[in-house]
C-alpha cells in the first residue's frame, strides 16, 4: 500500500504548529525530569547561558552532540529553523551558542557538530564555524566526518549533494571507544600478506574484526524517509538513530552525561537511553520538546524507535 507521513513540516506550517502547541507538557524555561533514568528534557534557547547551566544540572557533560540550524534552504522552504538568514547574522548565533555550551562541557569532552555547507554561498557557514573553534581555548579539531544521503539534490550542471557534514573536537583527553566505532559491512578485500611471529599471514588474519571500522566517510547509514520505522513525520532533517549510536558509543562510557542544545525529534535522547547514558537535550520550540519526550515514552512503552507514518500526536487529526 501507499504510505505517507500523516503530518507536514511543522517548522513550515504556522497553523499545524499552533494546533499541536496546546497539547504540549512544557513551556519556555520549564524542564521535564525522567524518573526512570535521569534524562532532562528543557525548553530553552541555547544561546542564553544561564538557561543552559540550570538545564545541564550538576554533571557535567563528557559529550555533545549538537545539530543546529545549517542557513541552508531546506526542502525549497525557507523557515526559521531551516531557512537562510544574513551570514553574519547566523555566525552570530553559532558564536552564541558555542559561548553558552563549552563551559558546561567536562574538562575532558568531545563536540561534534553537524554543520551545513552552502554551495551557493561559499560553502557558509562551515569555514567561519571552523576559523571560529580555532579560537576557543583548549579546543582542538579532530575530525571532519561525511555522512553520505541516498538521495540528494542538485541540477544537470553540477554534482548532485549527497553528504553532510559533522565537525569533530575534543578538550583534554576524552574517551573513544575505538570497538565501538566498527560498521557492520564485512571486509572484503584480502591479498596483503606479512610476516608476523615468523608466520605468514594475510590481512583478514591479522584483523581485530571481521567486519570494517568505520572512517570519516559514513556510507553505511541509511537517511530518514517516510518508509523507516524511526521517522518522526513532522521533523523534517531528522538525523539517523544509527549515526547518533555510532558517536555516543564511541565517544562516551556508560553512565555518562550527553548534551543535545537543539533536540530536534529527540534522536539523542533515545540514543542515550539505548546505550546506557544519561542525556540532557532541549530546544527553543515546545513542540520538538514534546515530540523528545513521547519517543522516549514510545520506545519505553513498544520499543519502537519512531512513528513510521503515524502520528507522534495522535489526539491531534
Amino acid at each position: 500500500r501507499q504510505m505517507k507521513e500523516p503530518i507536514g513540516r511543522i517548522d513550515a506550517d504556522p497553523d499545524l504548529h499552533a494546533r499541536l502547541l496546546p497539547h504540549c507538557r512544557l513551556r519556555p524555561g520549564d524542564v521535564w525530569e525522567d524518573a526512570v533514568a535521569g534524562h532532562r528534557v528543557g525548553v530553552a534557547d541555547a544561546t542564553e547561558a544561564a538557561s543552559v547551566q540550570r538545564i545541564a544540572g550538576p554533571s557535567p557533560p563528557s559529550l555533545c552532540i549538537a545539530d543546529p540550524p545549517y542557513n541552508v534552504v531546506v526542502g525549497a522552504r525557507n523557515t526559521r529553523a531551516l531557512g537562510r538568514t544574513a551570514m553574519q547574522a547566523y555566525d552570530a548565533f553559532s558564536r552564541a551558542w558555542l559561548d553558552a555550551l563549552l563551559p558546561v562541557l567536562a574538562g575532558n569532552a568531545s563536540l561534534y557538530v553537524w554543520l551545513g555547507a552552502d554551495m551557493k554561498n561559499g560553502f557558509h557557514p562551515l569555514p567561519e564555524f571552523c576559523l571560529d573553534m580555532r579560537t576557543r581555548p583548549g579546543w582542538t579539531a579532530r575530525n571532519w566526518i561525511t555522512l553520505r544521503n541516498q538521495r540528494g539534490y542538485g541540477t544537470q550542471k553540477n554534482w548532485m549533494w549527497v553528504r553532510q557534514e559533522l565537525l569533530y573536537y575534543v578538550r583534554g583527553n576524552p574517551a573513544f571507544h575505538v570497538d565501538a566505532a566498527y560498521t557492520d559491512i564485512p571486509k572484503t578485500l584480502r591479498g596483503y600478506y606479512k610476516d608476523v611471529g615468523g608466520a605468514r599471514t594475510e590481512n583478514t588474519e591479522r584483523g581485530k574484526a571481521s567486519t570494517i571500522r568505520a572512517g570519516n566517510v559514513w556510507i553505511d547509514v541509511q537517511q530518514v524517509f517516510y518508509r523507516l520505522h524511526e521517522n518522526v513525520p513532522g521533523c523534517y532533517a531528522q538525523k539517523p538513530l544509527k549515526a547518533i549510536e555510532r558517536i555516543v558509543a564511541a565517544s562516551s562510557s556508560p553512565g555518562d552525561t550527553v548534551i543535545d542544545p537543539f533536540a530536534h525529534s529527540g534522536t539523542t535522547l533515545l540514543a542515550a537511553e539505548r546505550l546506557g547514558r544519561r542525556a540532557v537535550t532541549f530546544d527553543l520550540d515546545p513542540v520538538f520538546a514534546e515530540i523528545t519526550i513521547r519517543r522516549l515514552e514510545r520506545y519505553r512503552a513498544s520499543g519502537q524507535t519512531g512513528w513510521q507514518c503515524t502520528h507522534p500526536f495522535p489526539e491531534v487529526a
